[in-house]
Formats: C-alpha cells, sequence, structure tokens
C-alpha cells in the first residue's frame, strides 16, 4: 500500500502531516520531519489496529510512504 502525507506549515510555524487515506491520522510536529516522522508512525499503529481486528488482510503487505 501507498500511502501520501498532506503537510503544511501552519502560520504559528508548526507542521501538519496527514494520511487522507487513514482517518485520523492527523499531527502537528515543530518541524516538517518531526511531522512525518509523527505521522508515519501513527498510521502504523492505525494499520496495525486494523489488522488485529481483522479489518484489513494482505498477505504481502507493503508499506510505503511518501510526502508531499
Amino acid at each position: 500500500m501507498n500511502y501520501k502525507i498532506d503537510i503544511e506549515q501552519e502560520e504559528d510555524g508548526r507542521y501538519i502531516a496527514e494520511i487522507v487515506e487513514l482517518p485520523g491520522v492527523l499531527v502537528y510536529g515543530n518541524s516538517q520531519k518531526e511531522a512525518i516522522l509523527k505521522v508515519q508512525a501513527l498510521a502504523l499503529r492505525v494499520l496495525a489496529d486494523q489488522l488485529e481486528q481483522s479489518e484489513r488482510f494482505e498477505n504481502n503487505l507493503t508499506l510505503s510512504f511518501v510526502a508531499i
């Protein structure tokens, strides 16, 4: 699965990163790098929960994140 990371800088200088395909996966960071790392970590936790609840299943699960 490929997930796009939408990232923008807020007026206060913080960065907001979101993965639209995964509802609720939205984070703030003090830098672009921090926001990207945080959103990837949250996405992995959400996907792990979904796998445990059998909401998603793929034999060969491969994840890819692309910051845009």
